[in-house]
């Protein structure tokens, strides 16, 4: 039979292949100098060196070394003997070992998350984690299997059709050396048989008034055994059906259904994206807990656990590949592995209902055949391999639906807007949503990013764009929660993020290293207010929560206490004596006067939350961010002034104005850039010019640019006149 050996105990790991390092995987080599800030993370070859010692006889069998994720490309060696290359960080890979085996082998992986120009992704506001940082198994099969060496699939395919009550299950199955032989597929209690032919069989089930899957209420799971002579698959599916519809949003199984959901990244503080089942289990909880009913998993493929532990819990999914950011003339062939690896390994998942063909890819340039063409293949490639699914894009904000070509190409549409906290107001969100919505009423519209950064230990009663604070984050949620409820016509949200990130590009807000955008700090361990808002709204089960609850030393004479809860009546105990007891909904204020220090308490429905508030003097300014600006990692996008030139102007333009071709000339020396260069072919996309792309991407290309140097260089560029 089928077995699988976990081989992730005792590696050797080097960064120079000499002076190896005793660890056991998953492991990266990035969990901690890639969320510093200080955006020097290494970023190169490493090597990995295990002893493999089969002691059992595998005669008559097939071995297979298994690679859940290797970032960003592989190279593989067995007893000296090469035996693949894999490229793409995020995804299954296997190599066929048999006729190498001996009782004592070696096994060596070298590993690079080096800059290239063809591999995905390469520009983007997260850490690039280097590293094996997933399990390595070893597979052992029968001669004759079900297949393995197909994009990292499972050999299966299981398709339900719905129509009324009847569902016709699908099952197909891939088969290596196994013609005219005899393969068994067995659903509840129906089992048949059928011959292989040209390595492939199938069957059609039929299921009456079949259980649905129904997504967090009933995430109901059937499994379809499927069995060739002495190699077994065992695949769970489930039954559903779904649309969206560009008035009245997701329909699930006949019925209105709010996708409510946050986005994640899969690393963590200390781990980075090495981390554990028990992490993903933890991640999940959270989300739950929470209340929401969505998630999206970017920019990236995710664990196949992930993804199993959506199904198990009714997880609606968009999942995607790293075509992100930019464009590379030279990963077309790697964005078509990457999505096939994505749609094969993936196609049994029920909780995934689309897949993204990129994110945010017109940042840098908006006129670009090359990219439109990319899009093209990459839809066809979608609907060729899963005619179920949809197809998706995330447009950054600043996306024109009306003169992009891109536009027409996916099924539906995600927007990443971040009005309130870049730029502009949060209440400007209501016209950029309805203004598109009108224009284009067959169009899908969902948002896919929004949010706000906030470091807990900024916090008091007044806040303001930028600050950081816990209070403003919580304000700016709790205005497009209002702004999302209003809006029947969005698919689907998606909060970005449910966690804080490591992005070692970034150096703001109190925490370098970070995007604090999460609901959730990056370890796990803190719960943000904004949490808390969302949880009293989607979550049903009572709740009482506290906010501001880090302001503790209070200066003011009067101060305010906010509390959300879903229950219907709040009472605030001060000092363990009922103050004041209101009737509402989701958001109780209460002000009082402070004499000395206190106890608040929060009461409802039998729950409580309480902390301790001190009278003090003077402000205390550890409460408070020095620099309020607020840092995009792609530009100051929230400081323009009109008619002096930003990060966003082209690099033609600048250098056609005397001083502005004088000023970037004097500043960019340093880093090698001259006027020859920023004049020359663009190294990331060659048959351009730098001259035609916004002079925020060239400082991208200075090697060890500071953050301090690139807030230095946009506020002497914004001096400067473009007339």
């Amino acid at each position: 039979m089928r077995e699988i050996r976990n081989i992730n105990s005792d590696w050797l790991f080097s960064k120079n292949n000499n002076n190896f390092e005793l660890i056991n995987l998953p492991h990266t080599w990035n969990a901690i100098d890639g969320t510093d800030g200080k955006n020097d993370y290494y970023r190169g070859k490493c090597y990995y060196k295990k002893k493999i010692i089969l002691k059992d006889k595998l005669n008559n069998k097939e071995v297979f070394l298994e690679f859940k994720g290797a970032n960003h490309s592989a190279e593989v060696y067995f007893n000296g003997e090469f035996v693949g290359h894999h490229d793409g960080g995020y995804s299954t890979f296997r190599f066929r070992i048999t006729d190498l085996l001996k009782e004592e082998n070696e096994l060596c992986v070298n590993v690079t998350n080096e800059i290239n120009d063809r591999v995905y992704p390469q520009q983007a506001d997260f850490t690039f984690y280097g590293g094996i940082y997933r399990d390595v198994n070893l597979i052992i099969v029968p001669k004759s299997h079900i297949c393995l060496s197909y994009f990292g699939g499972n050999g299966i395919k299981v398709t339900p059709t719905l129509n009324q009550n009847i569902c016709n299950v699908l099952v197909e199955a891939y088969v290596t050396n196994g013609e005219d032989m005899d393969i068994t597929f067995t659903l509840l209690d129906e089992s048949v048989s059928k011959k292989v032919k040209n390595g492939y069989a199938c069957h059609s089930f039929v299921l009456n008034n079949p259980h649905l899957w129904n997504g967090v209420e009933d995430p109901y799971l059937y499994k379809v055994l499927v069995s060739l002579k002495d190699d077994l698959v065992e695949q769970s599916f489930g039954v559903r059906k779904y649309d969206f519809d560009p008035n009245n949003g997701f329909i699930l199984n006949d019925k209105k259904y709010l996708l409510r959901g946050v986005a994640k990244h899969q690393d963590k503080a200390q781990k980075g994206s090495a981390i554990s089942k028990e992490d993903m289990e933890e991640d999940i909880k959270i989300i739950l807990d929470m209340g929401a009913t969505a998630v999206r998993l970017a920019h990236y493929q995710h664990d196949q656990y992930f993804y199993d532990l959506c199904d198990k819990v009714g997880l609606i999914v968009w999942a995607e590949i790293p075509y992100i950011s930019e464009h590379l003339a030279n990963g077309f062939e790697n964005t078509l592995s990457q999505m096939k690896e994505l749609v094969v390994q993936n196609y049994n998942h029920p909780s995934i209902v689309c897949w993204g063909l990129s994110n945010e890819i017109c940042i840098s340039n908006d006129e670009n055949e090359d990219r439109y063409i990319n899009h093209i293949k990459l839809n066809t490639l979608c609907h060729s391999l899963d005619s179920t699914r949809k197809t998706a894009m995330a447009h950054i904000g600043a996306f024109n639906c009306d003169t992009n070509k891109l536009f027409n190409i996916p099924d539906i549409h995600g927007i990443n807007i971040y009005y309130g906290w870049y730029e502009k107001k949060v209440s400007d969100c209501k016209e950029y949503f309805d203004s598109r919505h009108l224009k284009h009423p067959n169009a899908c519209f969902g948002i896919t990013e929004y949010g706000a950064d906030c470091n807990p230990k900024y916090c008091g009663l007044d806040s303001e764009r930028g600050d950081y604070s816990e209070n403003y984050q919580a304000y700016y949620h709790e205005q497009m929660l209002e702004i999302i409820e209003e809006r029947p016509y969005l698919w689907g949200t998606f909060i970005w993020n449910m966690f804080d990130f490591g992005a070692d590009g970034r150096n703001e807000g109190g925490k370098p290293g970070q995007n604090q955008k999460g609901l959730v700090t990056f370890d796990r361990k803190y719960k943000k207010d904004a949490y808390y808002l969302y949880k009293c709204h989607w979550n049903k089960d009572p709740m009482v929560h506290i906010c501001n609850k880090n302001y503790i030393n209070r200066v003011e004479e009067r101060t305010k206490i906010i509390v959300y809860s879903n229950c219907s009546e709040v009472s605030l105990y001060i000092d363990d004596k009922l103050f004041e007891t209101k009737k509402g909904k989701y958001k109780y204020e209460f002000d009082f006067k402070i004499s000395r220090n206190h106890i608040i308490t929060a009461r409802a429905n039998g729950l409580e939350d309480s902390f301790e508030i001190k009278k003090v003097n003077e402000p205390d300014s550890n409460y408070k961010l020095d620099n309020k600006t607020i840092i995009n990692w792609l530009g100051f996008i929230d400081k323009e002034k009109s008619g002096y030139f930003t990060l966003n102007s082209k690099v033609k333009d600048i250098l056609n104005n005397e001083k502005g071709k004088e000023y970037v000339l004097k500043r960019l020396a340093p880093y090698n850039i001259t006027y020859d260069v920023l004049t020359g072919d663009n190294p990331r996309n060659p048959g351009t010019t730098l001259e035609l792309i916004p002079i925020k991407f060239v400082l991208r290309m200075c090697k060890n640019l500071t953050p301090e140097d690139f807030n230095s260089f946009a506020e002497g560029l914004m001096e400067i006149k473009i007339k």
